[in-house]
């Protein structure tokens, strides 16, 4: 398990705002897609169901700072930061590929809820294993 999650994609026509570049919107659905594949990937999806729970945002956090332009590869990163009682942060970095340039960071404070009651919960050892946590000084 890999504790930085790295996706690349192609910045579409479709995420494009009046401006002609990806709209602030974009970046929350590529933060939550990106957070769900490396949720997959790393089998967090699969403990999180067996524990009868579900994750939820209570928050997002995002500092823009170059635009994305159609047909842009960017490589989106992210990592878990921490597990409180029933909330994890989440990080994410978002790169262009051609000249390196860092376009965006954010983070997203995640719950941890009963599936059927939809309250929160304490997140179980067997949901906190599927995450390498990531130290402030080993982000990159």
């Amino acid at each position: 398990m890999l504790p930085i999650y790295t996706h690349e994609f192609v910045v579409s026509e479709d995420t494009l705002d009046e401006n002609g570049h990806a709209n602030n919107v974009a970046y929350v659905q590529w933060m939550q897609d990106i957070a769900v594949l490396h949720s997959n990937n790393s089998g967090c999806t699969q403990a999180t169901q067996a524990a009868g729970a579900i994750w939820v945002v209570r928050s997002h956090q995002i500092e823009y700072l170059r635009p994305a332009f159609p047909g842009d590869i960017l490589s989106a990163s992210t990592w878990v930061v921490n597990f409180r009682r029933a909330i994890s942060l989440r990080r994410y970095k978002f790169v262009r590929q051609k000249d390196s340039s860092v376009l965006a960071r954010g983070e997203t404070d995640w719950v941890f809820l009963n599936a059927k009651t939809r309250r929160p919960i304490t997140i179980p050892a067997e949901v906190r294993k599927t995450f390498q946590l990531v130290a402030e000084n080993q982000e990159p």
